[in-house]
């Protein structure tokens, strides 16, 4: 970006990249008062953290926060669609995305039949290098995250019914993989139903009708971003208004535009990315009077 930035002819020192840990770098920046403005994408605890620090100097905040995002599946969905984006919506780049879909709730009738053919797809699977155009699950970021995603997985197996995943893998005797995982028969107060995970885990929760599967989306920290797959566009709607979330993706995941604006509800932060909404929190009001009078 900061080459590109030069390319296209912005004087030098309008973009400036400055790469190092958070913990000096982004402790000096949200201290220092000459700094006006600090956008922070990442986790809860550590924008609390920002904004707590940033209080001395009262210092302009948008927060891009973590996530627990529902995806609703109803019995009148497209099954075999619904599957397809309940399975990208948690397993695209590892689950290492602010807004997969990390809790998936299925109506009772259809709930066997997802949950089958949501394993299979996990169980199917291709792990490797993510320059390989065939892969897809790459390996985990770090140690560190690879090891809390275990955690969770050890978990979860002794709270849910684990049916595909939950194992790690090495290619070559090496990397940082964890399986696709799903875990059916989950309820919406087990640990890995309420935590962020950021890794490739999925809880399922079964529910009965639209009041439940309002009532369990909703339960949670987090409002980041949500799903409704069903083939009731009015439902859809009617319900999307109803989600406390920033995002609600009908029969889909993972859609964004430039021009649509993007950030959470609750814990999931404040302030908004794109479209003109993101310009406000970058903008200062300033009323200037004038007397004409000689």
């Amino acid at each position: 970006m900061a080459q590109i930035a030069l390319d296209a002819g912005i004087p030098e020192g309008v973009y400036n990249l400055v790469t190092g840990p958070g913990s000096t770098l982004g402790d000096a920046l949200v201290k220092h008062p000459l700094v006006d403005k600090i956008a922070f994408t990442g986790s809860t605890t550590v924008g609390q953290g920002i904004i707590r620090a940033g209080a001395e100097t009262l210092k302009h905040t948008t927060m891009e926060l973590g996530g627990k995002s529902p995806n609703i599946i109803f019995a009148d969905a497209e099954i075999e669609a619904a599957v397809q984006a309940a399975f990208w919506g948690i397993f695209w780049n590892k689950g290492e995305v602010c807004v997969v879909g990390s809790r998936l709730l299925v109506q009772r009738p259809i709930y066997d039949e997802v949950v089958e053919k949501l394993a299979r797809m996990a169980k199917q699977a291709v792990l490797g290098d993510p320059l390989d155009p065939e892969t897809m699950i790459g390996p985990i970021a770090s140690k560190g995250e690879f090891d809390k995603v275990m955690r969770y997985v050890e978990e979860g197996r002794k709270t849910a019914r684990l049916v595909a995943g939950g194992n790690r893998r090495q290619l070559n005797g090496s990397g940082l993989f964890v399986e696709p995982t799903v875990f059916a028969d989950a309820t919406n107060d087990i640990k890995i139903s309420r935590e962020e995970i950021f890794g490739p885990v999925l809880p399922v929760i079964p529910f009965a009708d639209e009041s439940e599967a309002i009532r369990l989306a909703n339960d949670t920290p987090y409002g980041l971003a949500s799903g409704i797959q069903t083939g009731d566009l009015r439902r859809a709607l009617r319900l999307a208004d109803q989600i406390k979330g920033g995002t609600v993706w009908l029969n889909s995941w993972h859609k964004y535009h430039p021009n649509a604006p993007f950030g959470g509800y609750k814990m999931s932060g404040y302030g908004r990315e794109q479209g003109n909404e993101a310009l406000e929190s970058y903008s200062q009001y300033k009323t200037i009077w004038v007397s004409l009078a000689a």
